[in-house]
């Protein structure tokens, strides 16, 4: 199997903004827009291939049918969630379990995930762990209270800048930011806090408070990932996150630059700017800002040319 392009599934929640649709090319008849998931087997959102001799079947599929074109290191499946998000409005404080606590509740993972800002309005900011150390009553009370956001690190944002998200720790998305998010195949989310906003009938989106404080940290949060970089005159490449369940990488090419496959793992490529071209294997597609490319694992050599940026994602 060659180079699949991947059609994503769209999400529609209350804080969602247009500029996926305006911008980066969503044509998804959901109003408003928050995700697409842009490489995706879960079951509440599908990716489709569009190009080659699987087009018009979904990306599970596909991997159900030829397991081994994810490579050796996905024994236990699709290792991974792609999405972009508009945050037209600020998410709810939120915190992602592990996989032990996962497993425990009949999920195969739990959800480690990582964002690529995209686009930051001035003064756009996200929520990234609390402030000083904190305690499970001193949480309850606060969110009891309505006080909870005073113990939130507040991180402003500008384009380009990248978070490492572990499983455990509390977060939010700020208003006015666009991101790309990459993320374990999971979708388990504890909200613990909703600025006591309610949905077009009126309605109040649940909280998990008691399963947030079962796998929240109650430290603040100290990462630092100090990836490689290489440079030259038609390329740019450096590791932006490197976890034990994926690894991305931006790359900005200038002219063009060489990908080597291998059978340890897949590729997925998102577009996040600009437009180019991917060749090998006797093929050849064209992508743009805001699509996504599927990689089969194999040791092949493909091409990117043109002038493009790009996250590259692998196991």
């Amino acid at each position: 199997m060659g180079i699949m392009k991947l059609a994503p599934a769209g999400k529609s929640f209350i804080w969602g903004g247009t500029k996926l649709r305006e911008r980066y090319g969503k044509d998804i008849p959901l109003s408003p827009l928050a995700e697409t998931w842009e490489c995706s087997v879960h079951p509440d959102g599908k990716s489709i291939v569009i190009s080659g001799e699987n087009a018009g079947m979904t990306l599970s599929e596909v991997i159900e049918r030829e397991p081994a074109l994810l490579g050796s290191r996905c024994k236990e499946g699709f290792p991974v969630l792609i999405k972009l998000i508009d945050a037209a409005d600020d998410l709810s404080v939120q915190v992602h379990p592990d996989d032990i606590y996962a497993r425990l509740h009949g999920c195969k993972n739990g959800k480690h995930e990582m964002w690529h800002i995209l686009e930051a309005e001035e003064g756009s900011r996200i929520a990234y762990g609390f402030k000083k150390e904190m305690t499970r009553e001193k949480v309850r009370e606060a969110i009891a209270s309505g006080t909870l956001e005073k113990y939130l690190n507040y991180v402003k944002v500008k384009k380009g800048d990248t978070f490492f998200i572990p499983a455990g720790t509390v977060h939010s998305i700020g208003k006015g930011i666009v991101l790309a998010e990459i993320q374990q195949d999971c979708n388990i989310t504890y909200r613990i806090y909703d600025y006591d906003r309610t949905d077009k009938d009126g309605n109040k989106r649940p909280l998990h408070i008691e399963n947030a404080l079962e796998v929240m940290s109650l430290s603040p949060v100290d990462y630092d990932y100090d990836g490689d970089s290489i440079s030259c005159r038609a390329y740019e490449v450096e590791v932006l996150c490197h976890c034990r369940a994926f690894r991305t990488v931006k790359a900005v090419v200038r002219t063009e630059m060489d990908i080597m496959t291998d059978e340890r793992s897949f590729r997925a490529i998102l577009c996040i700017g600009g437009e180019g071209n991917i060749s090998g294997g006797g093929e050849s597609m064209d992508i743009k800002k805001g699509e996504c490319i599927f990689l089969p694992a194999g040791r092949k050599e493909y091409t990117l040319s043109g002038k493009a940026e790009y996250l590259i994602v692998s196991r």
